[in-house]
C-alpha cells in the first residue's frame, strides 16, 4: 500500500462533502483522514457539517403543514410565470 500524499486545507475543503457522503475512494479517504488527524480547523469543520447534516435529516422527517406547503407552491408558481 502506498503512502497517501499530504493534502492542504483547500483540498480538504474541496473533498469535504464527498468524504461526508462516503463517496471518496479508499486512497482519497485515507488522505482526507490523515489531514483531519493533524488539522484541528478542518476536523472542526467536518464535525460541524456532520452535525448539520444529521440535524437536516431529522427535520426532513417532520411533516409539513398544509399551509406551509401551499405558501411554498404559490411562491414557486410566481417564479414559473
Amino acid at each position: 500500500m502506498t503512502e497517501p500524499h499530504v493534502i492542504d486545507c483547500e483540498e480538504a475543503l474541496r473533498r469535504l462533502f464527498g468524504y461526508l457522503d462516503s463517496e471518496l475512494h479508499d486512497e482519497l479517504r485515507r488522505e482526507m483522514e490523515q489531514h483531519l488527524e493533524r488539522c484541528r480547523s478542518c476536523f472542526s469543520r467536518v464535525e460541524f457539517e456532520k452535525r448539520l447534516k444529521a440535524h437536516i435529516a431529522e427535520l426532513r422527517q417532520e411533516p409539513v403543514s398544509s399551509d406551509l406547503e401551499q405558501r411554498v407552491r404559490s411562491l414557486l408558481d410566481t417564479f414559473r410565470s
